[in-house]
């Protein structure tokens, strides 16, 4: 399982004209799917997230979490994240598990940061999305369980 999180001002997506999810500050949250990954992965990937002290203090140290700012997150399922692009220009996506496994896991992994108490906005598994975000540092960082 593999993330891609970015510390964001704001964030939200947008489905056909509908705004489906969004955030204030908090993290935007890029989440892939491997055939090989269950639930206890993506159970243990949204504690990472719900703990990762990448919010400034009052020293501007990154020393607070997403739960220490009373911020929260905007999900995103994308399975381009385990694009295969060593051989061709053409990615080859097999490294992504199936939609079924994914768009379960996707729900566990969002359960999960809910369980947290964390305010938490979707997008729409499989569907086209838009994506507005204000990286806030900017702060991009990439996680994998």
């Amino acid at each position: 399982m593999r993330a891609v999180l970015q510390r964001v001002s704001r964030a939200s997506c947008t489905v056909e004209g509908r705004v489906t999810g969004e955030t204030e500050a908090g993290l935007l949250v890029l989440l892939g799917v491997a055939p090989g990954d269950d639930a206890a992965k993506a159970e243990q990937l949204a504690l990472k997230v719900g703990k990762l002290r990448i919010f400034g203090d009052e020293a501007g140290k990154m020393n607070r979490s997403v739960h220490d700012i009373g911020g929260g997150v905007l999900s995103i399922s994308q399975f381009t994240l385990f694009a295969d692009t060593r051989r061709g220009n053409r990615p080859s996506f097999i490294g992504a598990a199936p939609p079924e496994q994914a768009r379960e896991l996707y729900g566990v992994f969002n359960a999960a940061l809910r369980a947290q108490g964390l305010p938490v906005g979707e997008g729409v598994f499989g569907a086209h999305m838009e994506i507005e975000l204000v990286n806030d540092g900017p702060v991009t960082m990439t996680l994998e369980v």
